[in-house]
């Protein structure tokens, strides 16, 4: 990872942790700067397949952000994948399946056509971008511009 790049991290990490305090009520104990997603993605896809993306997404999120684990290391998603009621083995296997590996270079494809090269980050309507930390209060405003648009408030 590029030094100043991970400074720049470091940097916001105390503005984030008050801010997921102040705002949500966590207390963050975040992984290790610079783990690699990309088997947990993959992994994710798997997980939605068979019905349990959201479930599988959430506790992906607790485990890096709040139990400070390697979401890349494929033992410790199985074992989510498990908890889940997913078979250990058929996750492994998945991990390397290229259907879901290609299901995640079509999403980072679509991310980069966006213009995100970074996480957190959501986009309502195909049209508002919210990169980073961003208060909840930043969320709803946007949320509820973007349905107003669309007349849906």
């Amino acid at each position: 990872m590029d030094p100043q790049y991970r400074a720049y991290i470091e940097a916001s990490r105390p503005r984030l942790y008050r801010m997921a305090k102040e705002n949500y009520g966590l207390e963050l104990n975040v992984g290790q700067i610079g783990t690699t997603s990309r088997s947990a993605l993959i992994g994710g896809k798997f997980a939605e397949a068979h019905g349990v993306g959201d479930a599988y997404h959430d506790r992906v999120f607790r485990a890096f952000w709040q139990e400070a684990k390697d979401i890349g290391d494929a033992e410790i998603l199985a074992d989510i994948a498990q908890d889940l009621g997913l078979d250990r083995e058929e996750f492994l296997s998945a991990l390397n399946d290229p259907l879901y590996v290609q299901r995640v270079v079509d999403d980072v494809q679509t991310a980069h056509a966006y213009g995100l090269s970074a996480v957190p980050a959501i986009v309502f309507e195909n049209k508002y971008l919210v990169s980073g930390a961003q208060p909840y209060e930043t969320l709803v405003e946007v949320a509820e511009k973007a349905l107003a648009e669309a007349g849906n408030a």
